[in-house]
Parts: C-alpha cells; sequence; structure tokens
C-alpha cells in the first residue's frame, strides 16, 4: 500500500494541534490548571463542580478521553500519534484528562475485545463520556495470588444468574456504579469454570463494607453479594471463558499501574528540587550531602529510563494488537520504583516528613507520608511481585517448571 508523503503527515498533525490549543483555549477553564481528575481516584464520590462537569462534557463530546478507542462507541477514532498531540497539549497548559478511571484503564480495553455488539454500544460510550465509575470483583479472602480459587458462584436461572459469595480489596467499591467480576459457574474445573460478569453495585443484596488503611483512607472495600440477580445479558464471553477474559484484564491493569501509571503521576515533583528546600546546599547550589546527591541522581536516571522503556513497550504491544505478558516486567519494576521514590522523600525531609497530622506540617508533607504507607500496597495489589516473577520466568523467558 502507498504510504502517505511525510510533509502530508506533518501537515495533518500540524493542523491537529492547532485544532486542539483551539478546543483548550474555548473550553479548558484556566480555574482548573494543575488539577487532578476525580475519576481517576478512589478516595471518594465524583462532587463535580459546574466547572468541573463543562469540561468533562466537552472532552468527553469529542471522544479525546478515549482518543484512540474507536468512534461508534464514544472514542475519538484517531491515531496514536493524534493521541499523543492530545496529551502534549493538554499538559502545556496544565489541563487534565476529565475522563478516566477503571472504565478506561481496564474494563473498556477488555470489553472492546470479548464484549458482543449490544454489550459495547451499552457501556463503552458512557465510559468514554465520562458518566460512570466501575470496580473490580477479582480478589476474595481465600483466592488472592490464587486468584483461580474464587468461590463466589453463579447459579443459572434461567433468564438469569443468582450470585452468591464476597470480594475483598473492591477499590473504590463505595462510590462504584458498576462492578466487573469473576465468578464461579462450575465447581468441576478450576479455571474453566470461572465466568465473567457485570454487576450492579446497587442490586438488591450488595453490600459494601469499606476497609480503613494504615495510610488512614478508605480506598479499598469488602464487597458481599447475597441473592444477588444478574441478567443472562451480562454476561461476557462465554460461560467459561472468565480465566481468560480476567486475565486479558489484568494485563491492562497491571500496564496502567506501572507503565506511566502511579509512577509517571509522582514524577512532576522533582526530588533535586525538594530536597533543596530541605538540606543545606553549597555556594553553587548543589546539596552539600553527597551520598543524598547520589542517590537522587541514581533514582532519577533509573526512573525516567524506565518511563521511557515503558512508554516503548506500551506502543508496541498495541501496535502488535494490545497488552502482553510484557505488562509483568513494567509491573514488577515500576511499582518498586514508586515505592523507592516515596521512601526518599521520607529521607529528604527528615523529621518533617513522619508528621501524620498538625499545623507543623504542610499539605504536601502529610500527603506523601500517606502516599508512602498507601504505596507499600503497589507490590502486592493487581498481582504480587512473586506472581509477575512466575509469569515472565514462564510467560517472557520461556522458562518451564522442571518435576
Amino acid at each position: 500500500m502507498p504510504t502517505q508523503p511525510e510533509s502530508d503527515v506533518q501537515a495533518s498533525e500540524d493542523a491537529f494541534r492547532t485544532e486542539v490549543r483551539q478546543f483548550l483555549a474555548a473550553h479548558f477553564p484556566a480555574e482548573l490548571s494543575g488539577t487532578g481528575n476525580m475519576l481517576a481516584g478512589l478516595d471518594g464520590p465524583t462532587n463535580e463542580t459546574p466547572v468541573q462537569k463543562k469540561w468533562r462534557e466537552a472532552v468527553g463530546e469529542r471522544g479525546w478521553g478515549t482518543p484512540t478507542w474507536p468512534k461508534e462507541y464514544g472514542g475519538g477514532g484517531l491515531t496514536k500519534g493524534q493521541a499523543r498531540i492530545i496529551e502534549h497539549e493538554f499538559a502545556k497548559v496544565g489541563a487534565y484528562n476529565p475522563i478516566g478511571g477503571m472504565g478506561v484503564m481496564m474494563f473498556g480495553p477488555t470489553l472492546l475485545e470479548y464484549g458482543d455488539e449490544k454489550q459495547k454500544l451499552e457501556h463503552i460510550p458512557p465510559i468514554c463520556r465520562g458518566e460512570i465509575r466501575w470496580c473490580q470483583g477479582y480478589s476474595e479472602p481465600n483466592a488472592g495470588s490464587d486468584l483461580a480459587n474464587l468461590q463466589t458462584f453463579a447459579v443459572d436461572k434461567g433468564d438469569h444468574y443468582l450470585v452468591n459469595g464476597q470480594k475483598t480489596w473492591t477499590s473504590g467499591g463505595q462510590w462504584a456504579d458498576k462492578c466487573f467480576a469473576i465468578v464461579r459457574t462450575d465447581r468441576s474445573d478450576k479455571h474453566k469454570g470461572i465466568s465473567f460478569m457485570l454487576i450492579d453495585m446497587d442490586a438488591p443484596g450488595v453490600e459494601v463494607r469499606p476497609i480503613t488503611m494504615i495510610s488512614g483512607t478508605s480506598p479499598f472495600c469488602e464487597t458481599f453479594f447475597t441473592d444477588v440477580k444478574v441478567p443472562k445479558e451480562n454476561l461476557v464471553g462465554r460461560e467459561g471463558q472468565g480465566w481468560t477474559i480476567g486475565k486479558r484484564l489484568l494485563q491492562h491493569e497491571r500496564t496502567n499501574i506501572s507503565g506511566g501509571g502511579r509512577l509517571a503521576g509522582m514524577m512532576g515533583q522533582s526530588l533535586a528540587d525538594v530536597a533543596k528546600k530541605y538540606c543545606e546546599t553549597g555556594g553553587d547550589g548543589a546539596l552539600v550531602n553527597k551520598v543524598l546527591r547520589d542517590k537522587i541522581a541514581d533514582f532519577e536516571i533509573r526512573s525516567n529510563s524506565f518511563l521511557l522503556t515503558a512508554r516503548r513497550a506500551v506502543e508496541e504491544s498495541k501496535a502488535q494488537g494490545g497488552v502482553s505478558e510484557i505488562s509483568s516486567v513494567l509491573k514488577k519494576v515500576g511499582t518498586k520504583l514508586a515505592q523507592e521514590r516515596s521512601e526518599l522523600l521520607i529521607e529528604i525531609r527528615g523529621l518533617q516528613g513522619l508528621g501524620w497530622e498538625g499545623d507543623e506540617f504542610g499539605d504536601d508533607e502529610l500527603e506523601d507520608v500517606r502516599g508512602w504507607l498507601f504505596g507499600k500496597a503497589a507490590t502486592i495489589y493487581g498481582g504480587s511481585t512473586e506472581v509477575q516473577n512466575n509469569i515472565i520466568a514462564k510467560r517472557v523467558l520461556g522458562m518451564l517448571d522442571h518435576q
């Protein structure tokens, strides 16, 4: 097939960049510059102000919150190059993407691959418009790392399933509208007996109990299902296909947790700049503490190298049709780097890095302490580091278990 001349590609990108800038000038309120996306958080309900709502609706109407998703389902229908232009131009003016959360990061891409046409038309457009929040029903009290041991059971009742069981670590469950869950429909086979279902969180029989974490927040929940009716049309794929679909979704989750997720979000705050506020500097403005200076430099080199590698790996995986097992490498390395960064911030601040409450501590100091504690779970959720090591050994390196 003939390729488009490079000059035409450049002209097209320049025209699109102008379009994005004009859109931002017309729709992005300066008062929101530097703020974040509430849909992507787990700490509370989406209590939008009128200004925030108007911004979300403007982006959602164009599908630019999910720029590469198909236009027929509410996405932007754009190329990866155009998506990068949106990202860059938004960043220049401090604009955040108001469309996000688990629907964008995990469930949406999975439904686009495995859902039927009716399910895509029903569920994808509200995700693209930021009108709905999803949560994940995976882990159970006795099915964490051994997720396939899950026991939440769905009984076929003809026109619906009757679901009974318990999920735990349901991120944002108390704020969510719907839940994508893997449940057991057959007890005779550990993996083939699992199915993937969509459950309304306001359905009779659904009970959510928030779990208070060491960080002082309650982003996770215990979720109980007692005789919950789930319509047959809420089964994604076939009965028994849930393990395959569920693993695919986890690849999306791991990619977002690491390859530009938590770590990328932390990188806006320069460790060197923070250190110069709390530590002694010389006449040249450099840190006097050479050991700390080396630690910061070493971390910045490794973390920035990782973020560049992660972006390349994600783009290569998507070019080949989606995410892959490389997401386990990204998750393993990215979450460890995020924990290292939090620990460095505590070390840099000294006593000011150990505050829990009180007027003598700034908001950023308190936030980073809680973030340091919350981040301890990063190497566990989404599949523990030990699980990732197994996946890397078997599926990336091709190593087989020796009997």
